[in-house]
């Protein structure tokens, strides 16, 4: 969060449910199939818990801040919560922005947020950009059941399944097919592989402006190690341009997805473009898990009797309870580093000391000898 207001995104808080139907205009068909639905007992109404903070942004921009020119920068976090198929309900944390109305160079701003939070995680990461435009072409000339087949080889990068399916486009199309599944790598030279194949000028555009925009997120947020995957076909219903993930060593899906999205705010009523991404903030901390960065550091903890020198440890930035009698292992399941009793510390590591001058200053307001005892 403190990325996202150092870029000038505001937060803003959504409720949890709202009602099924207002909800469900801004999603896509799997989202709605996810949506736990039940019945308000004030009203009667049916309501869902927000499987998705993004439709509910949409809605906002929409009516509450219906007046307010672009460009709107909105950030978030909470958690939304999705039946999962067999293992019934999962509740997931997110974090994420959304910019609204935004310039050309909107996309290019998303990205650069995006790998500023990255640089922040402190994680070996990637970002893996696309854009819906080269599997449109090919998806829009093929019939339902071609479609399905298509959409199914071309996600497993199953180059055999997508020579069989392809027969059912058109011959110029067919070959065009085949290359999704090899549009994948370093990203200039998939650049380049893509705009030698028969694309119409629409998708050679599409190639512009994924250049033009990495070459923008240099200027933004230096250099970032960037790939381009134009198979990727997740979110290809919902996203109207460009679409990036970012994958990290030790997580075994994407930290962080993303992408333009036109069309999602003009059904809550008012027409705008915008891209946004959000973070799956327990991928993140399975990566930063598996890749040995340590957990935060609490602020230090102390508990004490003494409610006159808890006052002042409060003042001064330390966590403290006021607490009699408590032994080194009631410290550790507390999750604090140590009791001050009369002139002595008990630390929860089961060592004493005696510090009557610091704790006596300590309690006339004058703590920064105490707390570099506790510290040290």
């Amino acid at each position: 969060m403190d990325v996202f207001e150092a870029w000038g995104y505001a937060r803003l808080i959504t409720p949890m449910f709202e009602c099924a139907d207002v909800l469900e205009r801004g999603l896509g068909d799997g989202a709605k199939a996810a949506a736990i639905r039940f019945v308000e007992p004030g009203t009667g109404q049916i309501v869902a818990l927000r499987p998705d903070i993004t439709p509910q942004i949409a809605r906002v921009v929409a009516t509450r801040l219906a007046d307010v020119p672009g460009p709107i920068r909105l950030c978030y976090e909470g958690a939304v919560t999705r039946l999962a198929g067999d293992h019934g309900q999962r509740e997931i944390l997110q974090a994420g922005i959304e910019l609204v109305d935004a310039s050309d160079l909107g996309d290019a701003e998303v990205l650069a947020v995006a790998s500023a939070v990255l640089d922040r995680l402190e994680l070996d990461a990637h970002l893996d950009v696309g854009h819906v435009a080269p599997a449109r072409h090919v998806l829009d000339a093929a019939t339902p059941d071609v479609r399905a087949a298509l959409v199914a080889a071309i996600s497993r990068k199953d180059r055999a399944g997508v020579r069989v399916a392809a027969r059912g486009l058109p011959d110029d199309v067919a070959p065009l097919a085949g290359e999704l599944v090899h549009l994948w790598g370093p990203a200039q030279q998939v650049l380049d592989r893509a705009r030698a194949l028969p694309w119409p000028d629409a998708v050679h555009a599409a190639f512009a402006q994924i250049e033009h925009t990495l070459a923008t997120l240099v200027e933004l947020a230096g250099p970032r190690d960037v790939t381009i995957d134009l198979g990727d076909l997740r979110g290809f219903d919902y996203y109207t341009g460009l679409r990036f993930a970012a994958y990290a060593s030790g997580a075994p899906d994407a930290i962080l997805r993303g992408g333009r999205y036109d069309e999602l705010i003009g059904r809550y009523g008012r027409p705008a473009r915008a891209t946004g991404f959000a973070i799956d903030l327990e991928a993140v901390a399975e990566a930063q898990r598996a890749g040995g960065i340590a957990a935060p550091v609490a602020a230090l903890g102390i508990a004490t009797p003494d409610p006159v020198l808890a006052k002042a440890l409060r003042a001064a930035g330390v966590r403290t309870v006021v607490q009699n009698a408590v032994a080194p292992a009631w410290l550790r399941g507390a999750g604090l580093d140590a009791a001050i009793v009369g002139d002595r510390i008990t630390f929860a590591d089961e060592h004493e000391r005696s510090a009557g001058p610091a704790i006596e200053a300590a309690r006339g307001g004058d703590t920064a000898s105490l707390i570099a005892l506790l510290k040290a």
